[in-house]
């Protein structure tokens, strides 16, 4: 009896403590492995994941039988039972039949499906980019509806959603792996110039519109999620190659390269490593329109010429050439004159170059539940940036680096982000320099007016020119001698010039700003799901900008400053989980401003026997601190100077200019153009009236600039009928105190309340025209609507066809000076055609983009935009035996070159042939 007790007791100890273990491979319905599948114990929290060839193992104490759920974003899930110990299991998982059964993490901060987003969210992952016709995934993201992106060159581009845009963009947000990946100094994303490599990007998320309530200031029109590869999921080595060419009518066709490798492992349950590195090369977009902006449609033959893509033109006065010959008035008249600029090409060798490298470390000590990261990333980059003028970003250099602690429930992140211009340059200031390093102002229009003296009164040939002939030959007489591009003369300038940091002699801009940041993020639903799944967070940043003066007002040391933020939000669902609510709350705090509360509430209910329908409403709040140009700017363009209006900065610079024509000099600080200014627009007015009615004159004097608020509202839909599946949502939103830029006239004796003394001043030439930084007065308010439509046709060919609509107002007479930049198309469509399997390992995409013209309007010019056309295709075809893709593809395909702001090179074409191995 009691040796049959024994071995009954050992039995229940050996079955107790034995091993099943589980080997297994998951691929999807055309035998390719799935990676990072997820392969769980139904009601069991034990599990594991599939390695970069869809392989498994999972060990188990649980006594076979039980099931396994096996799961993969952008595939239905799956099941396998599991019979016996030692088992090999081949799961084969279909590819998910709609895109709304994709989970998505930005819209709550936690996962769920988009089809129950509580707002509009747009998703691009790993099939997406596999799938993508343009040259880049990122240059992908633009067939997303809703998406707008501006072209600035080959290498920058500056993603937005509903209007408001500019290249220089602070009104979207970029996060790569939660970390803000926008320049500190700028206040936006140079797009991917320095972000990730497309081999590690795990998917792609879009909010579009505001959301403050959970990610804080500057997510005002959309935010942007860039998640990579875990090392712990995604292990191996992979590697792509691009090559091929651009083509521009301007430029001609150029080669172009983009060359990628990730590399990644795990050691084993507890310490992974990653790192990958890409570089770009090839030829940016000519810019090479020279219509005149002081006159649209006149020739270079006006005295006053200022090209468009032209620099040093931009040096124009006013000259009353009898009282500068001492002639009665009326003898020779009077004009404005500008120098003679150089071409855009002239003063840049448009090279494009992007080299990204990064790396992380994973650990996690107590296995899947808590997980240590450090990532550090690094970009340098070669580029034209289109803002307030044309520059040249050579060798710019972002750097960041990152600390995490995470597990399900929680995060812990903090970062730094360092920049570094490297030999960046302003191409206005170069040809301004140039000339001046040839012949100064004085001297270059004291040639000119002596010389349109004498042809007028023919001195010398007896021959009495009339006005147009006078002026070429001033022109003509005043440039002799100037220096000539592709002469050594002309390079020696040009170099000196551009290694010259100050922008009274030189264009090169200085820029060492940095940015501390942490942000913190914890999920309650564990202890109250029972209640409501509850989150709290918060977070503080810490800027300390360094141009040396070339940008900001910090030529006597750098400029820190500090915000802070804390949130709360709450999601609860009732009626047999039908009804969705979510309601969050932020608190934001400048510590030039007051704090600012930015509610979000919303409410999304799931209809129909198969619950395939979703309705959602909601409202939120948000709000936009001034960036830190708009605070601390102090830049003297020559034909107009930028100042920023934080209280600190309104005494922080002196700027001196001279009236090259009455030989006076006028003295500034910021405060001036808050306080002692002249609207533009009267100014204008009275110019308009040959400086006849000086009442025309009013004061200018904007406001030091406060937060901009935002309230949105939208309504939508999700659903499945039939083999359609629908997106669909609308929006509008009103505006208070909303950021934007004035132009004041500023006299040399800086007394606005004097209008006599000022209407000659201003008559005269001494003045100076400033850019302030304020909020309109005007009441405005924008609204649009998206529909997407996606199905199968002929079987298992892929058709999406979306639409955008984009629109806004305001009162226009209550602020006429108020400039909006709405800068977005009224009407987009794009659609998508395609096919992953035509036949075994072969498959294609097209994708068609038409934009509407509408009116550009921003701080380096204004213009219409005309409708444009844009056809993007691929092909491509898998050799599972090499684990390679080969793809051949084109953007902008048709040829019909294009431009999304006034001022950039005309967008060409892209052909490519690219190999991946390990996609």
């Amino acid at each position: 009896m009691r040796t049959t007790l024994l071995l009954s007791m050992l039995m229940l100890v050996t079955v107790g403590f034995s091993q099943t273990t589980v080997n297994g491979k998951v691929v999807d319905q055309n035998d390719q492995p799935i990676p990072g599948a997820n392969v769980v114990i139904v009601n069991k929290t034990i599990g594991t994941v599939t390695d970069f060839d869809g392989f498994f193992t999972l060990e188990t104490s649980e006594v076979p039988p039980f099931q396994l759920r096996i799961t993969s974003l952008g595939y239905s899930d799956g099941s396998a039972n599991v019979a016996e110990n030692n088992e090999t299991l081949t799961i084969v998982l279909s590819e998910a039949q709609t895109f709304l059964d994709e989970v998505v993490i930005s819209a709550s901060r936690t996962p769920e499906r988009i089809f129950e987003s509580p707002v509009s969210v747009e998703r691009f992952g790993i099939k997406d980019i596999k799938n993508a016709s343009s040259a880049s995934f990122y240059g992908g993201l633009e067939n997303l509806k809703g998406v707008d992106i501006n072209t600035s060159s080959l290498t920058f581009q500056s993603l937005n959603t509903r209007g408001f845009a500019a290249v220089d963009n602070s009104r979207f947000v970029q996060l790569v792996d939660g970390m803000d990946n926008s320049s500190p100094a700028l206040n936006f994303a140079l797009g991917n110039l320095v972000g990730m490599n497309e081999l590690d990007v795990q998917s792609v998320e879009i909010l579009p519109g505001a959301s403050s309530a959970l990610y804080g200031a500057n997510a005002f029109n959309g935010i942007l999620f860039m998640r990579s590869k875990s090392p712990f999921d995604f292990q191996g080595i992979s590697v792509y190659g691009k090559t091929g060419f651009t083509s521009q009518e301007a430029a001609g066709d150029n080669s172009y390269y983009d060359i990628g490798i990730r590399v990644a492992h795990a050691f084993n349950d507890k310490f992974a490593v990653k790192a990958n590195f890409s570089i770009l090369e090839g030829t940016d977009w000519f810019a090479v329109n020279e219509e005149d902006l002081s006159i649209p449609g006149a020739d270079r033959s006006n005295p006053a010429y200022n090209g468009l893509n032209v620099f040093g033109d931009e040096v124009a006065i006013p000259i009353d050439f009898d009282a500068a010959t001492g002639f009665p008035s009326g003898t020779l008249g009077s004009a404005v004159v500008s120098r003679t600029g150089y071409a855009e090409q002239d003063l840049t060798d448009y090279g494009a170059q992007s080299v990204k490298f990064d790396g992380a470390l994973h650990y996690r000590p107590f296995g899947d539940d808590f997980e240590i990261i450090y990532n550090g990333r690094i970009g340098r980059g070669s580029t034209i940036f289109h803002g307030a003028s044309r520059y040249y970003i050579d060798d710019f250099i972002l750097q960041q680096h990152k600390l995490e602690f995470k597990n399900n429930n929680f995060f812990l992140r903090g970062y730094i982000t360092s920049e570094n211009a490297g030999n960046s340059y302003d191409m206005r200031f170069t040809g301004i320099n140039i000339n001046n390093r040839w012949k100064s102002n004085t001297q270059w229009f004291g040639d000119y007016v002596a010389t349109f003296a004498g042809a007028k009164l023919g001195v010398g040939t007896g021959v009495l020119l009339d006005d147009e002939a006078a002026h070429a030959a001033a022109r003509q007489a005043a440039d002799t001698g100037r220096l000539v591009p592709g002469t050594p003369q002309f390079q020696n300038a040009f170099n000196a010039v551009i290694s010259d940091g100050d922008l009274a002699t030189g264009s090169r801009f200085i820029d060492n700003t940095k940015l501390s940041h942490i942000d913190a993020n914890y999920n309650f639903s564990h202890l109250t799901k029972n209640f409501a799944d509850i989150q709290v967070g918060g977070s503080f940043r810490e800027y300390v900008l360094n141009s040396q003066g070339t940008i900001f007002t910090d030529l006597d040391g750098s400029i820190p400053y500090k915000e802070f933020g804390l949130y709360t939000q709450i999601q609860k669902q009732f009626l047999d989980e039908r009804l969705k609510f979510t309601g969050s709350i932020r608190y934001d705090k400048n510590e030039f401003f007051d704090g600012f509360l930015s509610p979000r509430a919303s409410l999304a209910y799931t209809a129909g026997s198969k619950r395939n329908h979703n309705f959602r409403a909601s409202f939120q709040t948000g709000f936009r601190n001034p960036t830190t140009q708009d605070l601390f700017i102090g830049l003297d363009l020559g034909n107009v100077i930028l100042v920023g209006s934080a209280p600190d900065n309104l005494e922080k610079r002196t700027f001196s200019v001279t009236n090259n024509n009455t030989g006076n000099t006028g003295v500034f600080v910021p405060r001036d153009t808050y306080e002692n200014s002249f609207s533009k627009s009267s100014v204008n007015a009275f110019r308009a009236s040959n400086f006849a009615d000086t009442s025309l004159l009013e004061a200018g004097n904007p406001d030091p600039i406060t937060p901009e608020q935002i309230s949105a509202f939208e309504l939508g839909y999700r659903g499945q009928i039939g083999k359609f599946t629908i997106d669909l949502s609308g929006y509008y939103n009103t505006f208070q105190d909303f950021i934007a830029t004035e132009r004041v006239i500023v006299t040399f004796s800086k007394d606005e309340t004097n209008l006599q003394a000022s209407a000659t001043e201003i008559r005269n030439g001494d003045s100076q025209e400033f850019q302030a930084y304020t909020n309109s007065t005007a009441n405005v308010n924008s609204y649009g609507a998206t529909l997407g439509v996606n199905t199968r046709i002929l079987g298992n060919f892929d058709l999406g066809v979306n639409y955008t609509f984009a629109d806004f107002d305001f009162d226009e007479a209550s602020d006429p000076d108020f400039r909006p930049g709405f800068n977005t198309p009224k009407h987009k469509v794009k659609a998508s055609f395609g096919n992953e399997e035509l036949f075994k390992n072969f498959g294609f995409n097209v994708n068609y983009r038409w934009s509407d013209a509408f009116f550009w309007q921003a701080s380096f010019a204004d213009g219409d935009v005309p409708a444009y056309t844009v056809l993007d295709a691929q092909i491509n075809y898998s050799i599972p035996k090499i684990k390679s893709v080969f793809k051949i593809g084109g953007s902008n395909l048709l040829a019909n070159e294009y431009f999304t702001a006034v001022g950039t090179g005309l967008v060409g074409s892209i052909y490519y042939l690219s190999w991946t191995i390990n996609p």
